[in-house]
């Protein structure tokens, strides 16, 4: 038979497990999307069109950097 919902109290599990999961998976996102969107600018700007592979590597290399200074954490504002 069930528990009796008194039983429960909000706030008392352990969740730091779960939290830098989540983080994890937040970062890796974040990070993970910064670099498909490089190669793939890249990719476009090096074969599909007139500009040559040397400049879309150069585009690419840009837009990492960019995107880098754009996601990088923020320090915490101090009260």
């Amino acid at each position: 038979m069930a528990k009796p919902a008194g039983d429960y109290h909000r706030g008392e599990m352990d969740i730091h497990g779960q939290a830098s999961t989540y983080h994890a998976f937040l970062a890796l996102s974040k990070w993970g999307s910064l670099a498909m969107a490089a190669v793939l600018v890249a990719l476009i700007v090096g074969f599909a069109t007139k500009a040559g592979l040397l400049t879309g590597i150069v585009v690419g290399v840009v837009i990492a950097i960019v995107g880098y200074f754009a996601l990088r954490s923020k320090p915490a504002p101090e009260h």
